[in-house]
């Protein structure tokens, strides 16, 4: 069985996002020549070249990219390891990294987030905004322990739950020609300025194409990153928008002078997951609040 140091993994991964071996040896402190002997007995060791040197340096080989990605993956493990045993050192009893598109950390995960950690005050959860496509991507290289993204992106290798769904509708103002309907076809929206949020960018592509289909034309007047800044431009009566209608709290509507109108559309009903690499290779504490928030729906 092969036995590769963690010092040889770290001078492989430098060597290979440096791109030569000089710059990775200044990099890790280490002289050029004792860089070359790590590399050439690992390269002994597992029979099979890992690089491909030329002038210009060094490229991983087909199998030095599969020992980069392990390695890469070893090295935050063991990164995790010791900030997670150094948190149960101070007291913690766990730490549990989520990685969360923004309509879930807007809609449902801060309520279920709070009363979790009002049961368990000594764990430690850190959650991180992204899209749902680099939410698998985090997942896969093993920089959180779960995921809550839409079931829209392709999931690969990970254990995937069903979790939650919302349902899209047209926010307008309160007087605006659409807004005592009961509900509105996507057509009906055409006529007027949308408004698009810059990290709904599967669904603002989804609409323009489901638009171009209908012969028609979505027209975008601008585009914000928040929830609220929507509200705010929808209020002035600059724009419509199709957002989820669980994203806007009756507080806010008031507050706003806005409301939300349901659409008519099958695609209109948005369903979300909760992924990770391998349920069974959970820590006991990311376990237990998968747990939660599965219990919490």
């Amino acid at each position: 069985m092969w036995q590769i140091d963690q010092v040889t993994l770290r001078l492989f991964i430098a060597v290979c996002e440096e791109g030569t071996i000089a710059r990775a040896a200044e990099r890790e402190f280490i002289a050029p020549s004792a860089v070359s002997k790590r590399l050439a007995d690992l390269e002994a060791l597992v029979d099979v070249a890992l690089l491909s040197r030329s002038q210009r340096g060094v490229r991983a080989t087909a199998a030095g990219e599969a020992l980069l990605r392990h390695a890469r993956l070893i090295m935050r493990g063991h990164e995790r390891l010791q900030a997670e045993l150094s948190e149960y050192a101070a007291g913690a009893r766990g730490h549990v990294r989520v990685l969360a598109n923004v309509s879930s950390m807007v809609e449902f995960l801060p309520e279920a987030l709070s009363v979790f950690l009002k049961a368990n005050p000594q764990i430690r959860v850190d959650v991180e905004e992204r899209v749902s496509a680099e939410i698998v991507r985090g997942l896969e290289e093993g920089v959180a322990d779960l995921g809550i993204c839409r079931d829209v992106v392709p999931m690969g290798s990970l254990d995937v739950l069903p979790y939650r769904s919302d349902h899209l509708a047209l926010i307008v103002p309160r007087d605006h020609a659409l807004a005592g309907e009961t509900a509105v076809g996507f057509e009906q929206t055409l006529s007027f300025d949308h408004l698009g949020l810059a990290s709904n960018a599967s669904v603002n592509a989804l609409m323009q194409r489901i638009a171009m289909e209908k012969g028609s034309e979505l027209n975008y007047r601008t585009y914000v990153s928040t929830f609220d800044a929507a509200y705010r431009f929808i209020q002035a009566g600059l724009a419509v928008a199709i957002l989820p209608s669980e994203a806007l709290p009756k507080h806010a509507a008031d507050e706003y002078g806005i409301v939300a109108v349901p659409l008519r559309e099958a695609w209109a009903e948005r369903r979300f997951v909760i992924c990770m690499r391998d349920r069974k290779a959970l820590t006991l504490t990311a376990a237990h609040l998968l747990d939660h928030l599965l219990r919490s729906v």
